[in-house]
């Protein structure tokens, strides 16, 4: 295997190897009533490994896994980089067409899939690659595993996530960027084997996958995973598991804070060392109230599926994080600010954020006109606008990109107008993003409807309901005649705002 001047490990594998190696009998992973040392990791991974060459999976080729957390997700992923092999990590949430688009787009050759998401599995691939994951639990002789050497830029992970145009974006990242996020992250927030990283964030997106759970293996950590979030399991787990570090979006602590505040409840979260708040922004007053109530600070970090991490608070950083800042640069990261003409701005100025991070993606899968469209200068175009202040502290100002942010979660405006005009009583639709208290952000629809029509906002949620995720579906819809047209001829969805708004705070 080769190593780069980057990272120094060749491989995802490699990384977690030389943790083994360090302390083999140590625990890994817990699960439920199952604690995982490292060692016995890395012989169910290898475990993995075979049942994928039985299945025909090597170098280069593709595979996909639909569940709920549980470790066999983790098994997977180190199995695939341990190959070769390309692994589609697929969020428990997904629709049957979902499913179908991601593993019919990425190539793959098998789903392996658990008794939760099963009719949805079932219903979106065909039979003779469908795998159940309970499967994996099967020990195998121990034979040689034939596998052929791994660079740093193979091609490893295809992450699906909302795209602007309505059709998921498939991000490929490389082993160079999965092994250079997880130093990254463990430079800026301190990330050492002594930590136990709590998980709750599905094991099917990025952050819940290699921000949160590979990191805290390639740093010699101990990784506790839940099988979903719920507010009191994951209140609990902290004590519980005396966890020290965990990585959620603003939705997740909302909903603890609520969670306690409405049964007068009190949590000791001093063993807490790390509440990392990443997705979606986190609005300064949930901060202070959650602060207020457990006596933690949470830290924003701001980062996307494409390029990881990009700002954060440093662990040792001594000066105080301004208010309404999301941090500094985070370590590796290559940061431009500039304006419409491409010139760089001046400090406190708005620009669009332009970034290559220590895991920068290598392409859009099938797509170079979008991964072209993207890049300018071997930096990543993110869309987002962002100021830096003279201490080098970053604020995030806007969006240029119309994504809505549910919860951590992104929502395609246009996916979702789509389904909406398929109903056949729809003539037009419009969908915005509005704040909300617990979401951060929720999908609002502006329907016109085709004339004679009655159709209702029941009947059109409905409808949404049976085609997509439930965090994509506007549970509010508004009746119009019309839809605003800006003088490009587009629908003017500033105007829609600034019309609901007030209908939406009043409500």
């Amino acid at each position: 295997m080769t190593q780069t001047s980057e990272t120094p490990f060749a491989s995802v594998f490699a990384a977690l190897e030389a943790s083994v190696r360090t302390n083999p009998g140590k625990v890994a992973i817990v699960f439920e009533n199952e604690q995982v040392a490292y060692q016995q990791l890395l012989e169910r991974i290898e475990n993995t490994a075979r049942h994928l060459r039985l299945r025909g999976i090597g170098k280069g080729d593709t595979f996909a896994a639909f569940a709920q957390n549980r470790p066999e997700l983790l098994y997977c992923y180190y199995a695939a980089a341990m190959l070769g092999a390309l692994f589609v990590p697929l969020n428990p949430n997904l629709t049957q067409s979902e499913v179908e688009y991601s593993f019919g787009h990425s190539g793959a050759k098998v789903l392996f899939y658990d008794d939760v998401v099963a009719q949805t599995a079932k219903g979106a691939v065909a039979d003779d690659a469908l795998i159940p994951m309970a499967r994996l639990a099967e020990i195998l002789p121990k034979t040689e595993i034939v596998r052929e050497p791994v660079q740093s830029d193979d091609d490893f992970l295809i992450i699906y996530t909302s795209g602007s145009t309505g059709t998921p974006k498939a991000i490929v990242l490389d082993h160079e960027a999965q092994v250079g996020c997880p130093i990254a992250l463990s430079r800026m927030w301190g990330v050492t084997g002594a930590d136990r990283t709590l998980v709750a964030l599905p094991l099917g997106y990025l952050y819940g996958l290699s921000t949160a759970a590979a990191a805290g293996l390639q740093a010699g950590g101990t990784v506790v995973i839940l099988r979903r979030f719920h507010p009191r399991e994951v209140l609990e787990a902290f004590i519980e598991h005396k966890a020290s570090v965990f990585h959620g979006v603003p939705t997740m602590f909302s909903m603890m804070l609520e969670y306690c505040e409405q049964r007068e409840l009190q949590f000791d979260l001093s063993g807490m060392r790390k509440l990392i708040c990443a997705g979606a922004p986190l609005s300064e007053e949930m901060a202070r109230r959650f602060t207020g109530k457990f006596s933690k600070e949470l830290e924003n970090y701001y980062a996307l599926t494409e390029c990881t991490p990009v700002f954060g608070r440093y662990f040792d950083d001594t000066h105080a994080l301004p208010e309404g800042s999301i941090g500094r640069a985070a370590p590796g990261a290559a940061v431009k600010v500039l304006r419409v003409d491409g010139t760089e701005c001046d400090v406190n100025e708005d620009g669009e954020l332009l970034v290559r991070a220590a895991a920068t993606m290598k392409r859009y899968l099938k797509n170079p006109e979008m991964t072209e469209a993207s890049m300018m200068d071997d930096l990543f175009r993110t869309g987002d606008l962002v100021k830096r202040d003279e201490h080098g502290f970053f604020y995030i100002t806007g969006r240029i990109k119309e994504i809505i942010i549910r919860g951590g979660a992104n929502i395609s405006p246009s996916e979702v107008e789509k389904v909406l005009i398929s109903h056949p009583g729809v003539q037009d639709a419009a969908v915005i993003g509005m704040a909300d208290r617990i979401f951060g952000e929720i999908p609002v629809a502006v329907v016109v409807r085709r004339h004679g029509s009655d159709v209702t906002q029941e009947e059109l949620v409905a409808h949404v309901e049976s085609l997509l995720s439930d965090f994509k579906v506007p549970r509010t819809i508004f009746f119009e005649t019309e839809l605003p047209q800006g003088k490009t001829g587009k629908t003017d969805k500033r105007v829609l705002r600034e019309r609901f708004e007030p209908l939406m705070a009043a409500s």
